[in-house]
């Protein structure tokens, strides 16, 4: 079984602990490297003057017991020691002719007059020798660092050493306590960021798990699950995303089983129709064949309309079912009028035209005003007026147009103003009128396609008007159009 991998909280808590420490121990090594090259300079800077004022006491000093010049390097050095005293961690120690002779502190200037190293570098001096000699050394109290000096007196063949001496391990073991404590604080203080930032991103991340949680409830049966927004930040932004891309799932998955539903429903009567006609069919009798022929060709005729029909509603949840332009309202009006006046001998006239400019798809717009104006045609006789109009007014959430078909036919009851709007719903004063029972829901589709609606009411002169209403961008004044005017209608309440 494979090991289950590092999750995302684990590493966020890592990557934060790590980069923490990793710029404590940058931050902590330049520290202690300036900090123990500072300590080094010091002790440098402490030799030089000691250098400084051992070479200006041997050229210009005198023996402070006999007034004169120094007669010998011995008496130099120690006058010289008990001038200067050496700072902490710090010794001198003199040598005459190679042997010991005194030392300032006396601890430490014993422990560097017994090195082997330190004699074996007194034991190499001359007369003639100038320079000095500087190296560091291992001791019983850690590195110590010592430099010889040359010290000589004219006339005099003595050969001195002045040996300068520091313990680094003792004058660095400040720093040493300073970078454990330092190391300690470090370790406590990156145990409570892991603690803290654990807790933290715990927080953060919580609604990525209910996301997560949610996901898995989510099943093809039951799509009423959602992700709490608890947040406005970018998590609260994903999961405002992922509810929405479940609701087009779920609408999705609707409208295909509504389809489904509804295409078994309405196809099952044509198909049976179509076959107990064929079972009865009398091939030898031509009349017979004649007229189940006209029949079914009949009942294919609406099969084929119903799934068109069908077809339209389903396409209508698609993004991409109105493609929305500029259009002229006027314009479009006239094309309406004109198209409509195929549909039957009506007194058709045009109750008013907009010359306004909105924003529509015109061929869904056409299409749902022809389908109003097919429904006027089918329950109005000849004499019956039927009436087009269009008009941008103003409203709360800015300007919106309306488009409206009104007949003075038998009307609609107002218990039944939303539901003839379902599919395959009829109406009370169909009256065996023949009809699939999508047109109005073919028409609702293409008003909600524009972010708007459709609704029903009662015709100024009696019967229905239905009036299609969607955001506008402009507005406009309603004009006399071509035709028969009416009185300007009323808005919709």
């Amino acid at each position: 079984m494979s090991l289950r991998r590092p999750s995302v909280r684990a590493k966020v808590v890592s990557v934060v602990v790590a980069v923490t420490a990793l710029g404590l121990l940058g931050a902590g090594l330049l520290t202690h490297a300036i900090q123990t090259q500072q300590i080094v300079d010091d002790i440098s800077e402490d030799f030089d003057q000691e250098y400084a004022e051992l070479r200006q006491l041997a050229d210009t000093g005198v023996d402070p017991v006999t007034g004169e010049e120094f007669h010998g390097a011995g008496r130099l050095m120690s006058v010289a020691m008990e001038r200067n005293v050496p700072g902490t961690n710090e010794a001198f120690v003199s040598y005459l002719d190679g042997a010991y002779q005194q030392s300032n502190p006396p601890a430490l200037g014993r422990v560097v007059a017994g090195h082997p190293a330190v004699r074996e570098a007194v034991a190499g001096l001359t007369p003639e020798s100038e320079r000095t000699y500087q190296r560091e050394i291992d001791t019983e109290v850690g590195r110590v660092w010592f430099v010889v000096v040359p010290v000589t007196v004219a006339d005099r063949g003595e050969v001195g050493a002045y040996v300068m001496a520091a313990a680094l391990d003792r004058a660095l073991a400040p720093e040493t306590d300073v970078m454990r404590t330092y190391a300690v604080v470090c370790s406590v203080a990156l145990v409570l960021l892991g603690l803290f930032a654990w807790f933290v991103v715990s927080r953060l991340l919580r609604p990525l798990r209910q996301l997560g949680a949610t996901a898995t409830r989510v099943t093809e049966t039951d799509l009423s699950e959602r992700a709490a927004v608890a947040t406005d930040d970018d998590l609260g932004d994903l999961a405002a995303a992922f509810n929405t891309m479940l609701d087009r799932l779920s609408t999705a998955i609707e409208t295909q089983r509504q389809f489904l539903d509804d295409a078994g429903h309405e196809l099952r009567t044509p198909l049976t129709v179509l076959r107990g006609h064929l079972e009865v069919l009398d091939p030898d009798d031509p009349g017979d064949v004649r007229e189940t022929r006209d029949l079914l060709l009949d009942e294919t005729s609406r099969m084929g309309q119903i799934v068109e029909e069908l077809v339209l509603l389903a396409r209508s949840e698609r993004s991409d079912f109105v493609n929305a332009a500029p259009l002229d309202l006027g314009r479009f009006t006239d094309d309406v009028h004109d198209k409509a006046l195929a549909l039957g001998a009506r007194r058709w006239v045009v109750d008013a035209r907009s010359d306004a400019e909105v924003v529509a798809d015109a061929h869904r717009l056409t299409q749902a005003a022809l389908q109003l104006a097919d429904n006027a045609v089918k329950f109005t006789g000849p004499a019956d007026e039927v009436g087009i109009g269009t008009e941008v007014v103003d409203g709360p959430a800015g300007p919106y147009a309306r488009l409206w078909v009104r007949d003075t036919g038998p009307g609609v009851p107002p218990e039944e103003a939303d539901r003839i709007f379902d599919r395959f719903a009829r109406g009370s004063t169909t009256g065996g009128i023949p009809g699939s029972g999508l047109g109005l829901a073919i028409v609702r589709a293409i008003a909600q396609g524009h972010g708007g609606d459709v609704a029903v009411e009662p015709s100024p002169g009696g019967g229905a008007r239905f009036v299609v209403t969607w955001p506008a961008t402009g507005g406009g004044q309603a004009s006399a159009g071509r035709g028969a005017m009416d009185t300007p209608t009323e808005e919709a309440g």
